[in-house]
């Protein structure tokens, strides 16, 4: 039975269709090669029912060898095609098998393939492959607060904090690095990008020692961790009068505080920093850009092989809802375009995958493509703010597929999942990605079971962008629960649930009718008149913002290509139409019915299949663990609920502002 704490490593007796040797050769290494045995040795027990036998390396015995690559090649004469960094080779023949690391993190991960590909049914004699990751930087952001509360937190506490200081359990942490190495993690940032209160002390000796601990247990997976700081830090933690990034005290203070940090974790990643945004301190402050700031941090960590992060998440968040001519969404693009070329080589910009804020449709922002000469990263979202909160099921590596697939028309081979090679400077490639996590001190770690497979999708296609979706659930919902039809039925559930989710949520590329500040469930005018930003200007007519050159200009930040793709209603998206048009309701769409007929059928059509999603969990009542089995259910009959909400105030918001009836004569409250 399932059991919710080891995700994807249920202990469940395979029968693979070859022999798996019970002797182990493990060459020597460093303490991430000694984890990798470990994890071998572990996972056998847990699949096979037998402990390995360790014995010193020799190439006549019937053995799993592990080790580093050139290494076993040249005392094996293995052969496999050599893994880049951080890669890992795996051959199955006869009577052994070798599994091979370019280096000890490649090693780890190849250990760790070798068994999901074992508990899969994927392995057989004369079995090879090499991999190595895609994406250079593959980072989990936590959003924990040092009272012990997660911002956009919906599975718990913090797994770190407590009552204003470390607290964590070692095993659980160490549980929680075998979970994130297992699907190709190697950078963790452990504290909210929003460093208020007591936060701040994070970076003085008083709290280091910890920091140090819990970065030591997650050296061993391979996995380094960076620090979010307050840009303000040096006013108000080291008492000068100003933080100014072009002060001398101010680079000589950070400098210092570096010098500290390093001497208890030596291979610190480096800060993440969000700088200006939403109240937080940063650069406009003192009349400087984002690259003085970057920059000076930058100068600071550098001597240790640091690097910063620096969010662009960066927009004026005190508008006017009565000027139109402010479009939140040209933000990001218009404050760091034009400092292209201008940042240090360690300094990693972090950009939010689309314009705005995570929202449940909305383009890939411009910047992609469009950054030439600085290095830059991709920030996605695992916890569901805008997306269920991990009450609705929502299967996010849909959207990503999405999002990997975009052509930014920068010239060739201009797709998202092509441009993810490691920095070469003149070229617009992608390092990485960094996502904002979903777990907590819940025992299932997600609140909502289902949803560890976005928390397993994102490794995955962090790894590997050209992965599916499709073929992330199938490996998930079999290694959760085995190879059967409760496997089947819940892949089928995981599919079904995010074009349900976007369908009874805000229509075609609208954003933000959500309830303020909590984020769940419809609001549909919450927004509309805040100082956060304006979205769809509904009138009794049109619904919609132009981005338009005639507009707002936004769809003129893309390649030519793109703007005039988006431009144009006939090639637009459809599924993005209100986000860069203003239409009539009777507009009309591909399938030759009106605007507001297609926004009636979308949500009767989401609620209905959230529905069916809950018919088809209660299905599966006599083949699940009842405690799994009635959480979930909870959580879908939760997410009726809501989807009903959704269907039944879109629809008579749109009714009540337009008079126009639903064709097919369903039930739309006056």
């Amino acid at each position: 039975m399932l059991k919710e704490y080891d995700c994807w490593f249920q202990r469940r007796k395979v029968i693979p269709g070859f022999i798996v040797p019970q002797i182990v050769c493990a060459q020597k290494g460093a303490e991430v090669a000694l984890q990798a045995l470990k994890e071998y040795v572990k996972g056998i027990n847990r699949l096979l029912e037998f402990t390995p036998v360790q014995k010193k390396e020799d190439f006549n015995l019937s053995a799993v060898f592990l080790g580093i690559y050139d290494k076993l090649e040249k005392a094996a004469s293995f052969s496999c095609t050599r893994p880049a960094k951080e890669g890992f080779a795996i051959k199955v023949e006869e009577n052994k098998i070798f599994i091979a690391g370019n280096d000890e993190n490649g090693l780890l991960y190849g250990v760790f393939r070798f068994l999901l590909l074992l508990a899969l049914g994927k392995l057989h004699t004369g079995f090879q492959l090499s991999e190595s990751p895609v994406s250079p930087l593959r980072i989990i952001n936590h959003w924990d607060n040092f009272d012990g509360t997660v911002e956009r937190g919906y599975a718990g506490n913090s797994l770190f904090y407590k009552d204003g200081r470390f607290d964590f359990d070692d095993q659980r942490i160490e549980d929680y690095a075998r979970l994130l190495s297992s699907t190709g993690i190697n950078r963790i940032s452990i504290n909210n990008v929003n460093v208020r209160d007591k936060a701040k002390l994070l970076i003085t000796q008083e709290y280091l020692r910890d920091a140090a601990r819990l970065a030591a247990i997650f050296r061993r997976f391979g996995i380094k961790i960076f620090i979010s700081i307050n840009f303000g830090a040096p006013w108000s933690l080291g008492k000068l009068p100003t933080a100014d990034p072009l002060d001398a005290s101010v680079a000589k203070w950070w400098a210092q505080r570096a010098k500290l940090i390093y001497k208890f974790i030596p291979d610190l990643a480096g800060f993440l920093v969000k700088a200006d945004s939403e109240g937080e301190p940063g650069p406009f402050q003192y009349n400087r850009t984002h690259c003085d700031g970057a920059n000076m941090l930058a100068e600071a960590v550098k001597p240790f092989g640091g690097e910063i992060l620096w969010r662009c998440f960066v927009y004026n968040c005190q508008q006017d809802w009565r000027d139109k001519s402010f479009d939140r969404a040209r933000a990001a693009y218009d404050h760091f375009k034009p400092l292209d070329g201008k940042f240090s080589s360690n300094v990693i910009l972090q950009i939010k995958f689309g314009p705005y804020d995570f929202q449940v449709r909305e383009p890939v922002a411009p910047l992609f493509g469009a950054l030439l000469k600085t290095r830059h990263i991709m920030e996605l979202q695992i916890t569901q703010e805008y997306t269920g909160h991990q009450i609705d099921l929502c299967y996010l590596p849909w959207i990503w597929q999405d999002i990997m697939s975009f052509d930014t028309a920068h010239g060739e081979k201009s797709r998202i999942m092509e441009m993810i090679k490691p920095y070469c400077e003149g070229f617009s490639n992608i390092e990485g990605f960094a996502a904002v996590v979903n777990t907590g001190l819940d025992k299932n770690w997600t609140g909502h079971t289902l949803a560890q497979a976005n928390l397993y999708g994102y490794g995955r296609m962090a790894w590997n962008p050209c992965l599916t979706a499709k073929e992330i659930a199938n490996e998930w919902s079999v290694l959760s629960f085995g190879k059967n039809q409760t496997s089947e039925k819940i892949e089928k559930i995981l599919l079904d649930s995010y074009p349900a989710y976007e369908k009874y949520n805000a229509p075609f590329g609208v954003c933000f009718m959500v309830t303020p500040n909590s984020h769940y469930g419809p609001n549909i005018e919450g927004y509309e008149f805040s100082r956060w930003g304006t979205y769809h200007r509904a009138d009794a007519n049109a619904i919609g913002i132009d981005r338009t050159e005639k507009g707002t200009g936004y769809t003129q930040q893309y390649s030519d290509g793109n703007a005039k793709m988006f431009c144009d209603h006939a090639s637009c998206p459809e599924n993005l139409i209100l986000f860069f048009h203003r239409l009539p309701y009777d507009y009309k769409m591909k399938n030759g019915q009106s605007l507001i007929q297609n926004i009636y059928d979308t949500h009767f059509e989401g609620c209905d299949e959230a529905a069916a999603m809950l018919e088809d969990w209660k299905s599966l009542k006599d083949h699940l663990e009842n405690e799994v089995y009635e959480s979930v259910l909870s959580r879908f009959e939760r997410q009726n609920t809501n989807a009903r909400d959704w269907r039944d105030q879109i629809n008579t918001y749109f009714h009540r502002k337009t008079g126009i009836k639903d064709v097919r004569g369903r039930k739309i409250y006056d």
